[in-house]
């Protein structure tokens, strides 16, 4: 199989000839990964770990420096940079909108159009990689209004502003409707997995009540998703945290694969996952990044790759990665482990 039919057949729950696999990481660990397997660039280790998916790269507008270290997107979230030995990681803070006093506040943002981010280069991404299997994007319809807004005034905001919510939410989603529309044209429907993005849990469960997901979370994810659907592609919906009350739902609405199936307790072990939802919805990520990838012996990262695969894979519906973007606290040893299982 091509790293595109492997991924397809994975979606499809149909068994490839070896579980697919995905990578991400922050810039910082690329650095260290880089320096320590002595490949020239990314697209070299990627093809040395056997990674089937490409992560298409469109151009966001530049972020702007505010002074005193802080820096902020177009869309309003602020962050700073935190030193590590393998260059900066971003800490996100308060947003633009935390001091927004008045509804009027929210309307005066310079909310960004479309046009903003630059498409131009994803044809010829697409011909580079003509037999991998495609991703693009990075929607989010819940978190980064929230980190626009600032968590400490989102939350408030649902119970007191629900309008303000919506007005938030209604904007990143109208953005990536058109996005995403404009990026399947471009590459003539070559995309295969869209990414959409919204934490919902934390570690010990829920963020938000199941009404207030079906409130302020699922009529957005649901535009989108049959947005993806209708452009030709299948959805990547990625969540962090303990999310198993959510999973239903999100299968209801659509959502092909679920990502990063964060094991923060019983009820999100691979197997727990599998007897509940195996063949309803595919399964993306998993292995630890809180302990196990930092801190384990690669032979026990090798041992977690195959019992992830075993458990989620044996007839697709599974695609191997990590439970987040690779950090730099992670050993390049430890990496590699996670790719040198079958």
């Amino acid at each position: 199989m091509t790293s595109r039919e492997r991924v397809l057949a994975a979606l499809s729950h149909r068994a490839p000839d070896r579980v697919p696999r995905d990578f991400w990481a922050e810039p910082p660990a690329w650095n260290r990964l880089l320096a320590h397997t002595g490949h020239p660039d990314r697209e070299s280790l990627l093809e040395a770990l056997a990674v089937d998916v490409r992560h298409l790269e469109a151009a966001a507008p530049p972020e702007r420096p505010l002074g005193g270290g802080l820096f902020q997107n177009f869309w309003g979230e602020r962050f700073i940079r935190k030193s590590t030995p393998w260059g900066p990681m971003r800490e996100d803070v308060k947003g633009a909108l935390a001091e927004a006093a008045t509804f009027p506040d929210l309307e005066r943002f310079p909310w960004p159009a479309p046009d903003a981010i630059d498409r131009s280069g994803l044809p010829e991404q697409c011909r580079r990689h003509e037999r991998r299997a495609l991703l693009y994007g990075f929607a989010d319809v819940f978190q980064r209004p929230a980190l626009a807004r600032g968590w400490e005034e989102f939350f408030p905001d649902l119970l007191e502003r629900p309008d303000w919510v919506h007005y938030l939410c209604r904007k990143f989603t109208d953005f990536y409707l058109e996005d995403y529309t404009r990026a399947a044209e471009i590459t003539r429907g070559r995309i295969d997995l869209y990414l959409l993005i919204s934490d919902l849990g934390s570690q010990r469960g829920p963020l938000l009540s199941g009404a207030m997901f079906r409130q302020f979370v699922a009529p957005y994810l649901k535009e989108m998703i049959d947005c993806i659907h209708g452009l030709g592609g299948r959805v990547l919906f990625h969540s962090c945290g303990l999310i198993r009350p959510f999973i239903a739902d999100l299968i209801e609405l659509g959502v092909d694969a679920l990502d990063p199936i964060q094991p923060v307790g019983p009820t999100m072990q691979p197997e727990a996952l599998q007897a509940a939802f195996g063949g309803r919805i595919a399964f993306h990520g998993g292995l630890d990044m809180q302990r196990l990838l930092p801190r384990g012996t690669p032979g026990e990262v090798t041992a977690e790759a195959r019992r992830y695969c075993a458990a989620l894979g044996r007839n697709g519906g599974y695609i191997l990665g990590p439970a987040h973007l690779i950090q730099p606290d992670v050993p390049p040893e430890n990496v590699l482990a996670m790719y040198a299982s079958p």
